[in-house]
């Protein structure tokens, strides 16, 4: 059988030929003389153009081919990647529902992390790993379940998730009160906020502020190192006695007189006899919160906060710090649950407070110390025996202790009239010659005095000067005030200058005119928190707002 062949430049080929290599093979077979070759080498050239515009057209036939697949395949959802029962499957997450769906061969399914985004296809087939998600909701950790599960979201009146934790999760402490951003199917906790030294907003360093650096309060701290220090320092013969050591301390009394700086002076000298007394490198831990800074008008908000402050001195504790937690203007957040503006948080906000405090077994966990000038406004359930154990008078210094007050801030080391230091025979004679005029004048019975009337509900008619109504914050600011004069005039005169008894009694009468503590009315209410009368018996409040001297006599204007 013969079978046809067709030549190829000498050579034989299977696969059938072109046009043009038809023209091209007959051109070779005729002879070169042959009239007919001149003319297919012509039909040759136009067949070459017309094949060189097929193949174009042809490329450009494909090409649109692929743009209409593109934009007529359906898109490719993104998931989030929750876990692998198997080398071939995933359970995956989208828009809220979980699969279970099968994986591209192309992709290493050990090398998915939980919690990132995954590219799925129509037939739910993961075909791509896109990493993390960049972007997402934040939120707070309100509970730590165990080691691979967070429940979230009691802040802002959301309710309550309990997330995963992604893979790189795992690996972090977390803690209640931290800040995580979640994916966007708010099923996996992807990453912790970074932490700044100052994330504890609520906290504030304690100065070296011995004991002898508070004035004026000996019975407030006598009261206080009774409470706190003996229990700490003597906790055998405590024991022996079974002595139940007190919890929560309350400093109660007016505004400015010390309240605060107790507080600070606390921490600092328990801790440093606790140092002496263990040998252990211990650090004080003093969270200094204003009661208002809890208030949110986010349901549970409030309450979560107070459960993240007792978390942390808790966990602050177990790193060998000695917390104490300071609420300052307690009965803003501790009031009682009486109508008001505040009623519906302090309902809750309360009884979170007590439940939190009846989780401490004594100060060596935490010591709690609150202060108010208007314990009366607090809530009985927080002052009772057991959770408040020590309930301590913050008084305003008399003049005794106003002395003391005024010696700790005009210190040996400030500059005085030089005048007055060579005719008193030095500094010290100099300092003690300022403390008595100032301390005469502020404390004297005179009418350019008078500064308060208060009637009680009994009739009587009682008249409080300025020396009623004096405070540490008062007698800092007169000194303050001091030294800005003597400063103002030194550099007026351009010579050697110092505080002079003009100018603190100037420095007196302008703090008494112009301190914001006191009320600008007559309002009791206002008052009360600055007055030691008890608020039931006050009638009515009248200050003094100047006084003209007219034939001999004062009167009040």
């Amino acid at each position: 059988m013969n079978q046809e062949r067709t030549p190829d430049y000498g050579g034989y080929s299977s696969e059938p030929a072109t046009p043009l290599e038809f023209l091209e093979r007959i051109i070779a077979s005729l002879p070169p003389g042959d009239p007919t070759r001149s003319d297919l080498i012509e039909l040759r050239s136009s067949v070459g153009e017309q094949e060189e515009m097929i193949t174009e057209a042809r490329h450009t036939i494909e090409k649109l081919d692929e743009v209409v697949k593109k934009v007529t395949s359906p898109a490719n959802r993104i998931g989030t990647y929750l876990g692998s029962p198997n080398k071939e499957t995933a359970q995956i997450v989208v828009g809220g529902s979980d699969y279970y769906c099968n994986v591209d061969p192309r992709i290493n399914v050990a090398r998915l992390k939980k919690g990132t985004r995954v590219l799925v296809n129509e037939a739910y087939v993961i075909v791509g790993d896109l990493g993390y998600e960049l972007s997402g909701p934040v939120t707070k950790i309100a509970e730590v379940l165990g080691s691979d599960r967070l429940r979230v979201g009691t802040e802002h009146g959301m309710q309550s998730v309990v997330l995963q934790r992604s893979q790189d999760l795992m690996k972090e402490t977390l803690k209640l009160g931290d800040e995580i951003r979640v994916d966007s199917n708010f099923r996996v906790a992807i990453e912790l906020l970074s932490r700044t030294k100052t994330d504890e907003y609520y906290l504030e360093t304690v100065p070296e502020l011995p004991w002898e650096k508070v004035g004026g309060q000996e019975d407030a701290l006598s009261a206080i190192k009774d409470a706190i220090e003996l229990p700490l320092l003597h906790a055998d013969l405590f024991a022996k006695f079974n002595h139940q050591t007190p919890k929560g301390f309350l400093l109660y009394g007016p505004p400015g007189c010390g309240k605060t700086l107790i507080g600070k002076a606390t921490a600092y000298n328990l801790t440093e006899q606790l140092k002496e007394k263990t040998g252990e490198d211990m650090q004080q831990f003093f969270m200094h919160i204003k009661g208002p800074e809890i208030l949110n008008m986010w349901v549970g908000e409030s309450e979560r906060m107070v459960r993240e402050i007792f978390s942390t001195a808790r966990e602050k504790r177990k790193e060998g710090f000695l917390p104490f937690i300071f609420i300052d203007e307690a009965e803003s957040i501790l009031g009682t649950r009486r109508a008001g503006r505040y009623s519906s948080i302090l309902s809750t906000l309360v009884p979170m407070f007590c439940t939190e405090m009846d989780g401490i077994e004594s100060l060596n966990e935490v010591v709690i110390i609150l202060a108010s000038n208007r314990a009366d406004l607090i809530d009985p359930a927080i002052l009772r025996p057991g959770r408040i154990d020590r309930k301590i008078k913050v008084n305003r210094p008399d003049r005794v202790a106003a002395r003391e007050i005024y010696r700790i801030y005009l210190s040996d080391d400030l500059p005085y009239d030089p005048a007055l230091v060579e005719r008193t025979g030095g500094v010290n004679e100099a300092i003690s010659y300022l403390i008595d005029k100032v301390s005469e004048t502020q404390f004297a019975r005179r009418d350019e005095n008078r500064f308060l009337d208060v009637i009680l509900r009994s009739g009587k008619r009682d008249t409080l000067y300025r020396g009623d109504l004096v405070s540490g914050a008062i007698i800092a600011s007169i000194v303050e005030r001091a030294k800005e004069l003597a400063i103002k005039r030194a550099i007026s005169t351009l010579q050697e200058e110092g505080i002079s008894e003009s100018d603190l009694l100037v420095s007196l009468n302008t703090e008494y005119a112009e301190n914001d503590i006191f009320p600008p009315t007559d309002i009791v209410e206002d008052w009360l928190k600055l007055i030691d009368y008890d608020s039931e018996n006050v009638v009515k409040v009248s200050p003094v707002r100047g006084q003209v001297k007219a034939g001999g006599e004062s009167h009040v204007i």
